[in-house]
C-alpha cells in the first residue's frame, strides 16, 4: 500500500472526484440507440446501461423504426445526435447489415460507432458487417462487464472524435478569419488613402500582370499618364485642404470615364495618375484620354466659402502597344511618360501620343 503525503493525497483525491464527476456527466449526456427485434434483449441491455448511469437511451425493434428515430426518413434532415448504436444483425425485414449500410451512407453518421449485437459468430457474416462500417461486435447473451467495457471504449472514442472535429472547426474558423483579415489588409495596402483609388503599389502589380497577359495573348495594352497642371500654384493659392479635394475630384472623374471592369486607375505620384486600359488600341486610348481631359476641365471647384475658384487642367501622355519580344513594361512606361512631358512642353491641357516605341505590327 502506498501512502501519499497529506498535500498530494488531497490533490489526488480532488482529481479523482473531478474525474468521477466528469464521467458521470458524460454518461448522462451520451445518446445511445439500441436496435433489436427481441424485447427481452432490449430490456436487458437497457437495464445494464441504466444501471451504469446512462440515461439517454433510445430503443427500436426494427431497422425501419431505427431509421425513423435517427431521422433518416425526414425531409428536413434533422438527424438524431447519437453517440453509439447497438445494432442486431438478424432482424425480420431489413437485416442489421443492410440497415448499417443505409445509416453509414449519411455523412452525419460517418463517425458514429456501430457495434453489432448478434448470436451469429460466423466470420463471413462479421466480415460483411465490418465492411459495411461496423466497429465491433458483441455475442448474445452479452456479459455485463465486457458489454459495458466495449460501450465505454467506443463512447470515449466518439467523444475524442467530436472534440477533434470541434477543434478542427474552430481552427478553420480562425484560419478563415485570419484570411479575411489579411485580404482586407492587402486591399487597404493597395488603396491610396486620400483619393480612394489604387496606389503606386497597386499600379505596379496590376501593370505587370496586364503586360504579361498582353504579351502572352499578343493583344494591345493601353496606358495613360496624366499630371494636374500647375498643381503647386493651385495648392499654394487655395490651401492644402482645397488641393486635397481637387485630387479627390480628379480621381473620381477619371474613374467615372472607365466603363469596363478590367480598366483601372491609380495614383502614380503626388498629383500624377495612371490609367491602364487592357486590350485597347491607340484610337481607343486616345478616345478615353480626351474624355478624361474634358471631364476634368469641367469640374466645378469651390472653396470653403462656396465661392467658385479657378478650375484645373491636366496634361496627358498616352499610348498603346502589342508587347513584342525584347520589349519591357518599363520601356513602355518611359515612352508614355515622355509623351506626358511633351504635352506639358507643348502648352498643357492636351494629350500627346507616345512616339519611338513601335509595336511589332508597325516595326520595320
Amino acid at each position: 500500500m502506498v501512502i501519499l503525503p497529506k498535500g498530494k493525497a488531497s490533490a489526488a483525491h480532488g482529481r479523482f472526484l473531478s474525474t468521477i464527476t466528469e464521467l458521470s456527466m458524460v454518461r448522462k449526456e451520451k445518446n445511445i440507440l439500441v436496435v433489436d427485434d427481441s424485447e427481452s434483449i432490449r430490456g436487458l441491455l437497457g437495464s445494464i446501461l441504466h444501471g451504469e448511469g446512462y440515461q439517454n437511451i433510445n430503443f427500436a425493434g426494427s431497422a425501419e423504426e431505427a431509421f425513423k428515430l435517427l431521422g433518416l426518413d425526414s425531409s428536413d434532415h434533422k438527424y438524431l445526435d447519437v453517440d453509439i448504436i447497438l445494432l442486431d444483425i438478424v432482424m425480420p425485414g431489413m437485416s442489421g447489415i443492410e440497415a448499417l449500410r443505409k445509416i453509414k451512407s449519411i455523412d452525419f453518421f460517418a463517425d458514429v460507432p456501430v457495434v453489432m449485437v448478434t448470436k451469429v459468430s460466423e466470420m463471413k457474416v462479421l466480415e460483411e458487417a465490418f465492411s459495411a462500417g461496423a466497429m465491433d461486435y458483441i455475442v448474445k447473451p452479452a456479459a455485463e462487464t465486457e458489454f459495458l467495457s466495449r460501450v465505454r471504449s467506443f463512447l470515449k472514442l466518439k467523444h475524442e472524435m467530436d472534440e477533434r472535429k470541434a477543434r478542427e472547426k474552430e481552427l478553420l474558423e480562425v484560419t478563415d478569419q485570419l484570411t479575411r483579415a489579411n485580404n482586407t489588409l492587402k486591399r487597404l495596402s493597395y488603396i491610396d488613402g486620400l483619393t480612394g483609388v489604387g496606389n503606386r503599389r497597386y499600379f505596379d502589380e496590376l501593370f505587370g500582370k496586364e503586360w504579361g497577359r498582353a504579351r502572352r495573348e499578343s493583344c494591345h495594352m493601353g496606358l495613360i499618364l496624366l499630371d494636374v497642371d500647375f498643381f503647386k500654384v493651385f495648392n499654394d493659392q487655395y490651401g492644402h485642404q482645397t488641393g486635397d479635394e481637387c485630387l479627390k475630384k480628379v480621381a473620381r472623374k477619371i474613374s467615372s470615364q472607365l466603363k469596363r471592369p478590367v480598366d483601372f486607375v491609380a495614383r502614380y505620384g503626388g498629383e500624377e495618375f495612371a490609367v491602364v486600359l487592357p486590350q485597347t488600341d491607340q484610337a481607343g486610348v486616345l478616345f478615353v484620354a480626351e474624355a478624361i481631359r474634358k471631364g476634368i476641365a469641367a469640374i466645378d471647384f469651390r472653396d470653403e466659402h462656396a465661392e467658385k475658384i479657378k478650375g484645373i487642367t491636366v496634361s496627358m501622355g498616352a499610348g498603346s502597344i502589342v508587347p513584342g519580344k525584347g520589349q519591357s513594361g518599363d520601356d513602355f512606361l518611359q515612352a508614355v511618360d515622355s509623351a506626358l512631358y511633351q504635352a506639358k512642353k507643348n502648352g498643357r491641357d492636351r494629350v500627346e501620343i507616345m512616339t519611338g516605341f513601335a509595336s511589332p505590327e508597325n516595326a520595320e
